[in-house]
This record gives structure tokens, sequence and C-alpha cells, in this order.
């Protein structure tokens, strides 16, 4: 992988962040007026809002650990298959530096956690556009 992709991918997983950072507070504080709302008797409509709430948190997080352990076997599988070509063709492959070893596991680490926060992110940025947070 290269530094540009290592770039772009850090990118990505900044700006997830930075999305992240500025929805979910607002819709935390609106989901939190809310409740303070309705009190000790929500309405329906409050009932299946706070429903919602809980059934997204639960997918999002089976969205995401899926997410990331398809990834975790993608840098598996191309990582086996880099060693299996440096172990039969030796002399056709540079053996690694140092620094190519980190910047492949670095790359390997940002891809993992951005697949992870995709559907938390995605969650979160429509949920703050749906509830007129952002």
């Amino acid at each position: 992988m290269t530094s540009i992709h290592s770039t772009r991918r850090s990118r990505s997983f900044a700006s997830q962040s930075a999305e992240m950072a500025m929805a979910v507070p607002q819709v935390v504080a609106h989901r939190m007026v809310r409740m303070a709302a309705a009190g000790a008797t929500p309405s329906q409509t409050d009932r299946d809002e706070f429903k919602l709430m809980s059934d997204e948190k639960v997918a999002a997080f089976q969205e995401s650990w899926a997410a990331m352990a398809t990834q975790v076997f993608e840098v598996q599988q191309q990582m086996a298959q880099q060693m299996m070509k440096a172990f039969w063709f030796p002399l056709l492959q540079r053996p690694p530096t140092l620094r190519s070893v980190e910047r492949q596991w670095r790359n390997a680490s940002f891809g993992i956690l951005g697949k992870g926060m995709e559907p938390i992110s995605r969650r979160a940025i429509a949920n703050a556009k749906r509830l007129g947070a952002l």
C-alpha cells in the first residue's frame, strides 16, 4: 500500500470522527430533552422513538463488528499472500523494511477502525438529520 492510500484512509477516519463529534452530542441532547419532556408517561410516538434508538444501537454495534471482522480477514489474506510470494520467490522480492512493515500495519489498523466506524457514523449523521439536529 502506498503512503497516499494511507493518507486517504486516515483522512477518511478523521473525517468520520469529526462528523460524529458534531452529530452525536446534538442527537444525544435532542433525545435527552425529549425523554425529559416525555416524563413518566411518554406518548406512543416517544416510546417508538426510544425503541428505535435502542434497536439502532444494537444493529450498529453488530454491523460494526461484522465490518471489522471482514476487514481483518481481508488484511490477513493480503499479508499471507505477501508472505507466500516472499517464500516461493525470494529473489523476486525485496526484503521489507521496518518502515514498510510499520506502514502496512498502520494502514491495516486505520482500515479496520474505519470499517468499524462506518455503520455508527452513518446512523449518527442520519439521526442528526432526521431529528433536525444538524
